[in-house]
C-alpha cells in the first residue's frame, strides 16, 4: 500500500488483525491507495488485547491525526512488520515509527498519545515542548525556524507563505514555527540572539555542528525564504553557536 497525503499529516497503523478502516470516520485520508471501507467493523484475533481499547480513545484525541489498523497481508509485508505492531508514518521526513512488543504490552492512553504528539512532524510543525523531541529524532539536520506572534495582523497569511516555501525544500529542511508572543518560548529567540524589536524573523540551523544564520523580517515572502535557505545550504554567513554562553539555552531548545 503506498500512502500518499497532500496535508502531509502523520498517518497512525496498529497492525494486529481484521481490515484496514480509520477512526474517526471524517479523518480518512482521501488519496490512499488502498480499498478503504470507514464503516467497516474490525476483525481482531485478541479483541481482549488492551492495545486496542487504547488505540480507540487515543484516536478520538487527535482529529486530524488518520488512525487505521489491518492484518492485510501485503501491508504487513510491505513494512516488514511481523507482529503486534503499532506505526506511525511520518511524511515530511519519511519516517517509519514503530511501538512493538513489550511498549504494545504496557502501553496506556498517555504513552500513545504522547508518542504520537512527540512525533507528530508536519510540512510546518509549531515548536512546543512535545514536538521539540520529535525535531530532533530526525534524520533531517537542518531546520527553518519563523519567529513571529501568532497573534500579529496577517500571521495567517504569512503562515500560508511559509508552508508553500516548505514544499520546495521538503526532506531537505524542516520548517518550524515559534509562536514568538508566547512566554514559554523567549528562550528559542534568545538563543539565536535575536531581539523582540528584530520580530518577526527567521532562523536557520544544523544540528549536526550547531551553524545557524538569522534574517529579520517584515513578511514571509518565499523567494526570500528560497535565497535565504540556498546561501546556508552553500555555507554563506553561518555563524557557530556559543557554547560557553548558550549551552543551556540549546538543551532546552
Amino acid at each position: 500500500m503506498i500512502i500518499i497525503n497532500d496535508d502531509h499529516f502523520p498517518i497512525c497503523f496498529l497492525h494486529l488483525g481484521g481490515p484496514l478502516f480509520f477512526s474517526p470516520p471524517q479523518s480518512v485520508p482521501q488519496n490512499i491507495s488502498a480499498p478503504v471501507d470507514p464503516s467497516t467493523s474490525p476483525c481482531f484475533q485478541d479483541l481482549e488485547m488492551p492495545a486496542v481499547a487504547v488505540f480507540h480513545r487515543v484516536a478520538l484525541e487527535f482529529q486530524d491525526v488518520p488512525f487505521g489498523i489491518t492484518n492485510r497481508s501485503e501491508v504487513l509485508s510491505h513494512y516488514n512488520i511481523t507482529g503486534s505492531t503499532i506505526s506511525l508514518f511520518r511524511l515530511v521526513d519519511s519516517q517509519q515509527l514503530t511501538l512493538e512488543d513489550q511498549a504494545l504490552a504496557s502501553m496506556d492512553d498517555a504513552t500513545l498519545s504522547r508518542f504520537v504528539h512527540t512525533n507528530n512532524l508536519r510540512l510546518v510543525t509549531e515548536y512546543n515542548a512535545m514536538t521539540v523531541l520529535g525535531l530532533f529524532n530526525t534524520m533531517i539536520q537542518i531546520h527553518l525556524l519563523l519567529m513571529m506572534d501568532k497573534a500579529s495582523p496577517g500571521f495567517e497569511e504569512n503562515l500560508s507563505t511559509y508552508r508553500r516555501a516548505a514544499q520546495l525544500f521538503q526532506g531537505e529542511i524542516l520548517f518550524v514555527l515559534v509562536d514568538s508572543g508566547q512566554k514559554d518560548n523567549r528562550k528559542v529567540v534568545s538563543y539565536f540572539r535575536l531581539q523582540a524589536s528584530q520580530l518577526p524573523a527567521l532562523a536557520i540551523y544544523r544540528t549536526l555542528d550547531d551553524q545557524w544564520d538569522t534574517l529579520p523580517i517584515s513578511q514571509v515572502d518565499v523567494d526570500q525564504v528560497k535565497e535565504f535557505c540556498a546561501g546556508f545550504l552553500a555555507g554563506k554567513a553561518s555563524r557557530e553557536d556559543n557554547k560557553s554562553e548558550d549551552a543551556t539555552a540549546k538543551e532546552e531548545l
